[in-house]
């Protein structure tokens, strides 16, 4: 596409020199390297504040969360980076969705999106990585689950237009340095994937219902 294109890089891990923010620096490196706008939010240095307030859940957003909005600017598709804790992302990543991505929102709301919503068209990516095996967490139901509730769900609710996600397994503190620059290699051809499935040939994601 002739455009440029911009992608919001959310990252949520309190190590810097953690492997989730490798995996965020490599995707934003493949983008901008094709020519596309990157904008990094680094949830833990950041110091982002999760804790929704009850006036948020009445479609007024509070000033930390206009400016974040303010900061991100006209964004094409989200990135979602994080790792797998206890089955779930982080707390800090579960409450940039309820306050970030539900901005202007309100109780009660049917879910259809809306016209007025910032996210309805763009296209969402999760980048995850855990310890355990996918195998090991595939039989958990941990993946099932979070296709359920931070794909198919956030489609219905925010209208995105489509979703992808990628997953690295077998990541810890004694990882050898070859299975890193393996999953690195392959965060790099889903950020190609995810820039291919933005040409004109591009069909949406349509869940399973």
């Amino acid at each position: 596409m002739s455009e440029t294109l911009k992608h919001a890089i959310i990252v949520c891990h309190p190590a810097q020199q953690s492997f989730t923010l490798s995996v965020a620096d490599r995707y934003a490196d493949t983008v901008r390297a094709a020519g596309h706008e990157v904008i990094v939010r680094d949830l833990y240095r950041l110091g982002f504040d999760p804790v929704l307030q009850d006036e948020e859940r009445h479609g007024s957003p509070r000033p930390d969360v206009e400016a974040e909005w303010a900061a991100l600017g006209k964004v094409d598709v989200f990135v979602l980076v994080y790792p797998i804790w206890f089955g779930a992302p982080p707390a800090m990543l579960k409450g940039y969705i309820d306050r970030v991505f539900g901005a202007g929102r309100q109780l009660g709301n049917d879910g259809s999106g809306g016209a007025a919503s910032l996210l309805v068209g763009k296209r969402l990516v999760s980048l995850t990585s855990s310890g355990s095996l996918k195998a090991w967490l595939s039989e958990k139901g941990v993946f099932g689950s979070l296709r359920t509730v931070f794909d198919r769900y956030l489609v219905d609710v925010f209208g995105f237009a489509e979703t992808a996600r990628y997953h690295f397994d077998g990541v810890g503190p004694d990882m050898e340095e070859k299975d890193v620059r393996f999953h690195l290699a392959e965060v790099e051809k889903a950020a190609k994937e995810v820039m291919g499935r933005l040409s004109p040939n591009w069909e949406p994601y349509k869940p399973v219902r």
